[in-house]
């Protein structure tokens, strides 16, 4: 973008920014390489100046850092909003379902990335207490209550991790994003069989 561009562009809200920054970096993340990948690349590609950049994000790890963030935040409102309705089948079949849709999207490429980027990320987010897996056991404690059986705990646990599972099985395949959920919603939902109704995935508005 020019600096005739620049000028006459629409102001973005901060908010924006951010998401713009983060989307952007993603992609070229994926496409190039995250080592190949600068600030200055980054930028350039939803044309702000490097300073702007900076003002969100002092480095290519936190940018990373806060997409993973944002995904525990949502995973955190999906757990505080279970927690609390009375445990019924038709809620943990709605649970699971918010769960897959949450990894769709953005989540999708996060994990895309964070599957091809082992090492990166053990740098960037060294393994820490309140991760992914704490998570996981929150979510099969209020899907199954605290007494289920270690086989149901499981068979749970594994549908929750349905998504991350197809993501690392499409690797090398022209999977597509719509490929991955839709097998991984059916892995979730052989997996839970009997334990509940089928993972119901929210109507996009």
């Amino acid at each position: 973008m020019s600096k005739t561009e620049q000028a006459t562009a629409p102001r973005r809200k901060g908010s924006q920014t951010r998401g713009e920054i983060q989307q952007a970096a993603l992609s070229l993340f994926t496409e190039r390489g995250y080592d190949a990948t600068s600030m200055r690349e980054i930028a350039e590609q939803i044309g702000i100046t490097k300073a702007a950049l900076y003002y969100h994000f002092d480095s290519k790890e936190a940018i990373i850092l806060s997409l993973f963030q944002d995904n525990m935040r949502a995973l955190d409102d999906l757990l505080d909003w279970a927690a609390g309705q009375a445990l019924t089948p038709e809620l943990s079949s709605e649970f699971l379902g918010r769960w897959i849709a949450l990894s769709g999207g953005r989540g999708l490429r996060v994990m895309r990335f964070a599957a091809a980027n082992h090492a990166t990320l053990r740098k960037v987010m060294p393994l820490r207490d309140g991760g992914p897996l704490e998570r996981i056991g929150r979510a099969t404690q209020l899907l199954l209550g605290p007494d289920a059986p270690l086989t149901d705990r499981l068979r749970v646990r594994m549908a929750l991790l349905s998504v991350h599972n197809a993501v690392l099985a499409a690797q090398g395949t022209e999977a597509t994003d719509d490929d991955i959920l839709a097998i991984a919603t059916q892995a979730a939902t052989l997996l839970v069989g009997d334990l509940f109704p089928a993972p119901r995935l929210p109507v996009p508005e």
